[in-house]
């Protein structure tokens, strides 16, 4: 049994990448002053799975859209803060690039899926 939306690739490999940001947010030092920016980056990783779930938990092709839409959209904002990490060094070049490549594959399965939709 289970839920429907266990079933998708996209939202097995959100989970997986929302686990690797939450480990490396676990090894981050940074000063106390910039706590709100790591609930941030934690908030936005766990929203696209969280908005992959809740889209085909609805009743028409076109609301599970337009959560697959927010769901993309969250995985923008994580790359962004992903960003603005490295540029800080609080994370490093490598790190960064392995959780980029990652999103890069969410991406491109998302929007396929937004795509099939249609």
């Amino acid at each position: 049994m289970g839920f429907a939306f266990e079933d998708l690739m996209v939202y097995q490999k959100s989970m997986e990448f929302s686990i690797s940001v939450i480990n490396v947010i676990d090894n981050i030092k940074t000063p106390r002053k910039h706590y709100r920016l790591i609930e941030q980056l934690e908030s936005s990783c766990t929203s696209i799975a969280l908005n992959i779930a809740e889209g085909k938990g609805r009743f028409s092709k076109k609301e599970f859209k337009q959560f697959l839409y927010i769901s993309r959209g969250s995985l923008y904002e994580t790359i962004t803060m992903l960003d603005i990490f490295e540029r800080k060094k609080w994370l490093d070049e490598e790190t960064y690039f392995g959780l980029y490549e990652k999103a890069d594959e969410i991406n491109r399965m998302l929007s396929g899926l937004i795509a099939s939709l249609s």
